[in-house]
Parts: structure tokens; C-alpha cells; sequence
């Protein structure tokens, strides 16, 4: 795939408001037939641009607990903090800074906050956090004001119909020419060697 269009991006912004709609329904909106938005939407999942359908779950429903959002600065815990974070059921949402802290939002008993802090970055030497209790959280997926575009992995340059696509170590992989998807496969024979 080698560039999202407007029907592209209004096939994504109805999926992300309800990703169960059907694909009629779908077709509807944007003016296509059915079988042509569901070449679309599977054109989407094969370049990388959907990479699952999921359910938005309101935990306060569920009487699961206080919402904590905690800003964690690992030290030089980050990659097992990282994985205890992971493995944790209560933990919602994991996000990395570019100044390599974890933050993340987690639901807790309301009575339990300090002792399940601590039993998570219990192997963690010098880690600092913050914790917020929420009082609402609304999750709005947007792609609203955003330019959809695919970069080129080798150069980083908007990838358009001349581009290329290839699945390369079970990962999907755009460029914007032949030369950069052959600078990229050399790079990475290069690295898979130890050269």
C-alpha cells in the first residue's frame, strides 16, 4: 500500500468511533460497495496501518477499583520494571517517554494503592514515581488533524504509489524507492551477520 486517501482515512475514523460496524454500513458512508471496503480495510491490515480491533472496556462498570495514573522514573530498572508492568492485570496502559520514564494508568482497590506500588517496583533500586488517583477517564480516538502518511523505514520520506511494502521478519516494512528498501535489507543482513 502505498498512500492512504481521503476514503482511507474516513474508513479508519469510522472504525476507530466502532470497530464492530459492519462493513454495509461502512460501504454506506464512504460511498463504496461493500466487497470495495473490505479490500480496504484488508489492505490496511496488511500494510500495518490496523494492527488490531479491540474493545473499550468501562472498568468502573466492572467496580474494579480506583484509577491511578503514575509517572515512574525506573533508574536503571527500566527493562525489568517494563516487564512487570506487562505482566500486571491491573495495569491499562504502559507509555514510554522520550526521557525513557514509564508512565501508566492502572486500576487498584481504592485501600491497596501504596502496597501494589510497591510490590510491582519492588525489585527496583532508586525508582521514583508520582501516583495521581483519577477521578474520570475518556478514552477519544482521533485521526482528525493528523496526515496520514507512511514513511519510508531507510530515509524517513513520505512513501507514495511508487513506494514499496514488504514483510520483512514478521513485520511490515514501507519505502520510498527500490534503492532505500535495498539499503535497509543490506543494513539489517549486515546487522543479522555481526558485520
Amino acid at each position: 500500500m502505498a498512500s492512504l486517501d481521503e476514503t482511507d482515512i474516513e474508513i479508519l475514523r469510522l472504525l476507530s468511533h466502532d470497530a464492530r460496524q459492519t462493513i454495509t454500513d461502512i460501504a454506506e458512508e464512504v460511498d463504496m460497495s461493500g466487497p470495495a471496503v473490505a479490500d480496504r480495510i484488508d489492505r490496511l491490515q496488511d500494510a500495518g496501518v490496523i494492527n488490531r480491533f479491540t474493545v473499550d472496556i468501562d472498568r468502573t462498570q466492572l467496580k474494579a477499583g480506583a484509577q491511578i495514573f503514575v509517572q515512574l522514573d525506573p533508574g536503571n530498572s527500566f527493562d525489568q520494571l517494563r516487564a512487570r508492568l506487562d505482566e500486571s492485570d491491573a495495569v491499562e496502559h504502559v507509555m514510554i517517554t522520550a526521557g525513557g520514564e514509564l508512565w501508566f494508568n492502572a486500576r487498584v482497590e481504592v485501600h491497596n494503592v501504596n502496597p501494589w506500588i510497591r510490590g510491582v517496583l519492588e525489585p527496583a533500586e532508586n525508582a521514583e514515581y508520582t501516583v495521581t488517583l483519577i477521578d474520570e477517564i475518556e478514552w477519544q480516538p482521533s485521526i482528525d488533524g493528523t496526515d496520514f502518511a507512511l514513511t519510508c523505514a531507510e530515509c524517513g520520506n513520505t512513501v507514495d504509489s511508487e513506494g514499496e511494502s514488504e514483510w520483512i521478519d514478521d513485520r511490515m516494512y514501507h519505502f520510498c524507492c527500490s534503492t532505500c528498501q535495498r539499503q535497509f535489507k543490506d543494513q539489517l543482513n549486515q546487522l543479522k551477520e555481526g558485520v
